[in-house]
C-alpha cells in the first residue's frame, strides 16, 4: 500500500506511512484485491476501511474504544467499532452500550440510531483490531496482517500522546493492556457488552462518566456522549 492507494488522514499518515511499505501490509492489500477480483464480499466498503482514522485525527484522540472485528452482515460495518450507519438497526452489543450510557449519565438516547460518528468527531477513536471481515465469517481476516497494524497504532497512541482514556471491553480488548502505559493513561476495563457477558459487570461499570471525570481533571474537553 502506498500513499496514492489509501485514504488516510494526514495526521495519521505522517506516523504510519512507513507501515504501509512493509511486506505484511503489501500482502494484506494483495489479499483484499484478490477477494475483490473473485467477487467475494467483505466489509466495510473500501472507502470506509480507515473511517475511524479519518473522523478522528491523530492529534485529536482523547479516548480509544477497542473492538475486535467489523460487523459481518450487509450494510452494518462502516469502519467504527460497535457503530452502524443510521439506517441500520443497532446490534445487541450496541444496545447494551446505550443502556449503560443512559444509566451512567442519565441521557435520553435514540435506541434506533447506532451511528457513533458524533463520538468519533469528538476524539473518541473507535478502533477494531481487524479492519475488514468477510461476509458472514467473523474473524475471517484476523490473520491478514491487521493485528500487526493496529497493535502498531495502539503503541503509537501510547507513546506519542498522553492522558488518553483506553476503554477495553472483554478479554480480547484487555489483551492489549501490555501495549499501554497505565502511568501515562487511564485504562478502564469491563466485560464485553455482548448479551452473553454484559450482566457480568459491564452494566454498572460507568465508563462514560469515569472518562469525562478523568478528562476534566486533565483540563481536556469532555465528550458529549
Amino acid at each position: 500500500m502506498d500513499k496514492s492507494t489509501i485514504q488516510l488522514h494526514s495526521t495519521w499518515l505522517q506516523h504510519l506511512k512507513s507501515e504501509f511499505q512493509k511486506n505484511y501490509m503489501i500482502d494484506l492489500k494483495e489479499k483484499l484485491l484478490n477477494l475483490k477480483k473473485n467477487n467475494i464480499t467483505f466489509y466495510p466498503m473500501g472507502n470506509k476501511i480507515f473511517n475511524a482514522f479519518n473522523l478522528t485525527p491523530f492529534n485529536e484522540v482523547k479516548v480509544v474504544i477497542l473492538g475486535q472485528d467489523p460487523y459481518h452482515g450487509p450494510n452494518q460495518a462502516h469502519g467504527l467499532c460497535f457503530s452502524v450507519p443510521s439506517s441500520v438497526k443497532p446490534p445487541p452489543s450496541l444496545v447494551n452500550i446505550f443502556k449503560e450510557l443512559k444509566s451512567d449519565i442519565g441521557k435520553e438516547i435514540d435506541f434506533q440510531n447506532g451511528n457513533l460518528e458524533n463520538w468519533a468527531r469528538q476524539g473518541v477513536f473507535l478502533l477494531n483490531s481487524s479492519l475488514t471481515v468477510e461476509q458472514s465469517k467473523p474473524l475471517s481476516h484476523q490473520n491478514y496482517g491487521w493485528l500487526e497494524f493496529t497493535d502498531k497504532v495502539i503503541s503509537l497512541i501510547n507513546n506519542e500522546l498522553k492522558n488518553i482514556v483506553f476503554i477495553l471491553w472483554g478479554s480480547y480488548a484487555q489483551s492489549k493492556i501490555k501495549l499501554i502505559d497505565s502511568e501515562k493513561h487511564l485504562i478502564l476495563t469491563a466485560p464485553h457488552p455482548s448479551p452473553l457477558s454484559a450482566h457480568r459487570g459491564f452494566f454498572g461499570s460507568k465508563p462514560f462518566s469515569k472518562t469525562n471525570a478523568f478528562l476534566q481533571s486533565k483540563q481536556i474537553d469532555m465528550v458529549m456522549w
